[in-house]
C-alpha cells in the first residue's frame, strides 16, 4: 500500500470539505468570470480553489492584512488558468505577497524577468513573478480587474501566466506541452504573433494587445494569456490563429462562455 505524503493528504482533504457558500457569493459579487462558467466548470474552479488556498502562503505587505476575502479572489483568478489543464503548474508557487495598491521600488533591483540584470530606474509595480521566488499582486488591481473585465489587463492571470512558462525551468514564453505538434504550433504562433506586436509598438500603431508584451517572449506570453481570459471575443475576431493556440493550451473557450452570457 502506497501512502500518502503530507501534501496530498493536506489536498485530498481539501478537495473532500464542502465549498463555503460564502465563497460562491463573493466570487459572484467579485469575480465577473465566475458568471460565465456552467456548473461543471464552477465545481472545478472550486475544487482548484480549495487546493490552493491549502497549498500556498499569504504574506501582507505595506500595511495589507490579507483576509480570507482577499485570498480567494486572487485564487480564484489564479486557478481559473488551470481549468482546462491536468499539470501541476504551480508547484513552484509557494508564497503570494499583497500589497494595497501599486508601490514605488526604488535602487539597484532586477530587471525584467531574466536573472542578472539590474536597474536602478525607478518601478512601479503592479505584480512579480520570479522564478524559484514569492509572487507580488497588487490588491486594488487584482480587486478590480477581477469585477470589471474587458480591458485586456489583469495583474493575476498575467503574473500567474509567468508561474506557468517556468514550469518547465526556463523563463522564455514556451510553456511545456506533452504534445509535440501541439507545442510546436503553438510556439510558432506565438513568435509570429510577438513580432507583429513589437512591430506595431515600434511604428505606433493601435494594438488590441498591450505593447508591454512586445518587451520579450515571456512578457508576450504573460499579456497574451491576459487577453485571451479577459478579451476572449475581441482576441478571437483580431488574432484568430493566437486564440486558436491559446485555446488548445489552455483547453478553454473563454469567447464561447462570453457569448452564451447575455450582457
Amino acid at each position: 500500500m502506497r501512502l500518502e505524503t503530507p501534501r496530498q493528504r493536506r489536498r485530498r482533504k481539501a478537495r473532500e470539505a464542502p465549498f463555503p457558500q460564502g465563497w460562491r457569493a463573493l466570487l459572484t459579487d467579485r469575480m465577473a468570470h465566475w458568471c460565465f462558467l456552467d456548473d461543471a466548470e464552477r465545481r472545478r474552479l472550486e475544487d482548484l480553489i480549495k487546493v490552493f488556498l491549502v497549498d500556498k502562503e499569504f504574506e501582507g505587505a505595506g500595511g495589507m492584512k490579507v483576509a480570507e476575502d482577499v485570498k480567494v479572489t486572487i485564487a480564484a483568478q489564479a486557478c481559473l488558468l488551470l481549468l482546462g489543464l491536468d499539470h501541476d503548474y504551480y508547484r513552484d508557487v509557494h508564497s503570494i505577497i499583497v500589497y494595497p495598491s501599486t508601490v514605488m521600488r526604488r535602487g539597484p533591483q532586477a530587471s525584467g524577468l531574466i536573472t542578472g540584470a539590474v536597474t536602478e530606474e525607478p518601478a512601479a509595480l503592479a505584480g512579480e513573478a520570479r522564478l524559484h521566488g514569492p509572487m507580488v499582486i497588487v490588491w486594488d488591481q487584482a480587486l478590480a480587474q477581477a469585477r470589471y473585465p474587458g480591458r485586456g489587463h489583469n495583474v493575476v492571470y498575467h503574473e500567474f501566466a509567468h508561474k506557468i512558462d517556468m514550469a518547465d525551468g526556463a523563463v522564455d514564453g514556451r510553456p511545456a506541452q506533452r504534445d509535440g505538434s501541439a507545442s510546436r504550433r503553438l510556439a510558432e504562433v506565438l513568435a509570429r504573433e510577438f513580432a507583429a506586436l513589437r512591430e506595431g509598438a515600434d511604428e505606433g500603431r493601435p494594438t488590441l494587445l498591450d505593447t508591454y508584451g512586445a518587451m520579450n517572449a515571456a512578457e508576450f506570453f504573460a499579456v497574451a494569456t491576459e487577453g485571451f481570459f479577459d478579451l476572449p471575443v475581441s482576441l478571437q475576431q483580431q488574432h484568430p490563429d493566437l486564440y486558436a493556440v491559446l485555446a488548445g493550451f489552455y483547453r478553454q473557450d473563454p469567447a464561447a462562455r462570453v457569448r452564451r452570457c447575455p450582457g
